[in-house]
């Protein structure tokens, strides 16, 4: 029976592919996003062998922007994005304008129009929010102030890429047209509106509705019907917001994720989109790669060398002046310079609105995929100078930035996940007035842990720097409690390497994760099945007795 697998193709050859060149990445320790860029383009139209479908690669790939935009705008409340708005609404401007001026240079020298050249400019001055949210993720600063400003700097950028890309049309659709300001200046209008009243209905009725709903399907008792109200809401508002009101999937979806972030379900809300955030983020990387014409390195070298310059320096340059000029300091201002230092999405958009509007050459398109897939592959290294170049200026950063770089704890007993069996274990200790430290990745339940009385640690314990910033090293007792096998065998294996004398005791569901946990040396394990049928055993044969 012959079916159409135009779909399954794409993402069995996306994902396979990604996760071979992805764990060869790793091997050879560089960052998985090189391996799925490359599997991206061994599946592409531009390489011999199997050929994926761009469309429908693109399409997944959004889906990802939506679910990531989600779990972000989980854990950033709108107090955290007024926070910054001093220095994120104007910085970003001001570096766009300075990125599309470097952009519109490069295409007059190309012998483009002024029009083309503009487009390109502001094609190459929206930075990616895959790769800039993956990059914060990954070394725990979404949470800190340089992780807030570099956010709020991307939603500031993606409003400015919202009206672009609705004024275009109006500007170089119907460039024949009399009346031309007067139209563009309803379309304006039009936009503004639209983009008012999505913050109206999101903050207005939105915020009463959803968090309702949500707390309605939690109260049903089914795990599946929650996974699926979460999916729905994160998916229908980016839709909704795209098709209503002309704004992007990825700011509707952070606007959903950030009214339902103010609701006590935000942290299960992240935990079930988790597994597919990850799974279409890196189907994302593939399908930028498969726009990707190796061909462009050869034939245009130097126009693509100074692309690459625009966006990894001039970016970044502009960046870290301007942070600098609010009065942050530099490790501030290299955070924020550096995950600025790529483009993605919107560029891709923007490149595909001019070419059709035949106001930007294909050249231009080429030169921007380059640019793209050439900044996603030079960003981690650029990540990793920035961060050894903070250690070396860590007096200066522990000074200036207090709770972003605290010093090392001095604590007996660490406990990791403060959820609901880790709450009960730190209830416990801090109610004898013992010394805890507490190692948790979500702001709720740090600061319950603070309330406490505990000393919190907000970071990823699978990471040795968060464990010796717990001071694991001259701990006696380390307590896992977060029910997660493959993170906790994780963490049992560096802790076991910074402190070999350590009494590690872990949770469990599984015979199977027991002996992991054991053998990766873990001095306790309890199930807590087993507890509990022994418990229900023994009070059912104090009744018989």
């Amino acid at each position: 029976m012959p079916h159409d697998t135009s779909l399954i193709g794409t993402i069995v050859a996306g994902l396979g592919v990604a996760f071979l060149m992805g764990a060869l990445a790793h091997r050879l320790r560089i960052s998985p996003i090189a391996g799925y860029l490359l599997a991206g383009v061994m599946v592409g139209p531009f390489t011999p062998g199997f050929v994926a479908d761009t469309g429908l690669a693109l399409q997944l790939a959004e889906i990802g922007v939506i679910l990531l935009m989600f779990g972000v705008g989980l854990h950033f409340s709108l107090k955290d994005l007024l926070s910054v708005r001093k220095i994120a609404v104007p910085g970003a401007i001001a570096q766009i304008a300075v990125a599309t001026a470097l952009g519109m240079m490069l295409g007059l020298w190309l012998g483009w129009s002024v029009e083309g050249s503009a487009v390109f400019g502001l094609a190459l001055s929206v930075a990616s929010t895959v790769v800039l949210l993956r990059a914060l993720q990954a070394r725990d600063m979404v949470e800190t102030e340089k992780g807030r400003i570099a956010v709020g700097w991307l939603i500031v950028e993606d409003l400015v890429m919202v009206l672009a890309l609705v004024l275009l049309p109006a500007m170089f659709g119907s460039r024949g047209d009399e009346g031309g300001s007067a139209g563009l200046l309803q379309s304006a209008a039009i936009v503004l509106l639209k983009v008012v009243g999505f913050g109206a209905f999101m903050f207005v009725i939105a915020r009463r509705v959803l968090p309702w709903v949500l707390h309605w399907v939690a109260h049903s008792g089914s795990r599946e019907l929650f996974r699926l109200a979460v999916l729905a809401i994160a998916l229908g508002v980016a839709f909704g917001a795209a098709v209503i009101f002309d704004v992007s999937f990825a700011l509707g979806a952070f606007f959903a994720g950030m009214i339902l972030g103010e609701t006590q379900l935000s942290r299960r809300a992240a935990e079930e989109t988790l597994p597919l955030r990850d799974a279409f983020a890196v189907l994302f990387f593939v399908s930028v790669g498969m726009l990707f014409d190796p061909k462009v390195l050869v034939e245009q070298p130097g126009p693509v060398l100074a692309t690459v310059a625009i966006i990894v320096l001039g970016k970044s340059v502009a960046a870290y002046a301007l942070v600098r000029a609010f009065g942050h300091n530099s490790g501030t201002a290299l955070t924020v310079s550096v995950s600025l230092a790529q483009i993605g999405e919107f560029s891709f958009i923007l490149a595909g609105l001019g070419v059709g509007l035949k106001v930007l050459p294909e050249t231009g398109r080429d030169l921007i995929l380059a640019g793209s897939l050439l900044s996603i592959l030079f960003n981690p290294i650029l990540f990793s100078l920035a961060v050894k170049r903070m250690r070396t200026d860590e007096p200066e950063a522990v000074e200036a930035e207090g709770e972003d770089a605290p010093a090392p704890c001095n604590a007996g007993v660490v406990l990791i996940g403060y959820g609901r069996v880790g709450s009960h274990i730190g209830s416990l200790i801090c109610g004898r007035g013992e010394g805890l430290t507490v190692i948790e990745d979500q702001k709720d339940m740090a600061a319950s842990a603070r309330e406490a009385g505990a000393t919190v640690i907000v970071g990823d314990a699978t990471k040795e720097s968060i464990l010796r910033q717990a001071g694991l090293d001259t701990a006696s007792t380390l307590l896992i409690a977060i029910p997660e096998g493959v993170e906790a065998g994780a963490i049992v294996r560096r802790a076991r390497a910074i402190n070999p004398k350590l009494v590690i005791v872990a949770r469990t569901h599984s015979d199977e994760e027991v002996a992991d946990l054991v053998r990766r040396g873990a001095d306790h394990v309890v199930m807590a099945e087993r507890v509990t049928a022994s418990r229900m055993a023994e009070r059912a044969m104090l009744t018989l007795a």
